[in-house]
């Protein structure tokens, strides 16, 4: 697959709440997840297609999602894109309600996602 079929096929599973599917099916096994800041209890960067899906599943164990928007993608060159997200969601530990505003650059290489990096605002 190439980069342009990939980014529109992550954006549509995303739409479609499909978020598990998409890192299942699209990324390589060697995949990286840099996030701007660590989760609670967590690292910044997750290493490799299981850890990757373990974060995944601890953000959805971890929150009520309200609602979720995503816009793009945003191809840039033949190897990366970008897509935003915008979720509104409560956090299930601290019950605070909040609206989660995000951007990720998505790198790939050999028809995978391997490398996915979040732009959040951490203060």
């Amino acid at each position: 697959m190439s980069t342009n079929e990939i980014a529109k096929k992550l954006v549509s599973l995303c739409k479609e709440g499909r978020n598990d599917e998409a890192t299942k099916t699209l990324y390589a096994e060697n995949v990286e997840s840099v996030e701007a800041a660590a989760p609670p209890g967590g690292e910044r960067i997750a290493r490799g297609l299981p850890a990757v899906i373990a974060k995944g599943e601890w953000w959805a164990n971890n929150h009520v999602i309200h609602s979720a928007e995503t816009f793009g993608p945003y191809p840039h060159g033949d190897d990366r894109f970008a897509v935003r997200f915008v979720y509104d969601v409560t956090n299930k530990p601290s019950g605070k309600r909040l609206t989660l505003d995000e951007v990720a650059v998505f790198h790939v290489a050999n028809g995978k996602i391997v490398r996915e990096e979040f732009f959040y605002p951490t203060a």
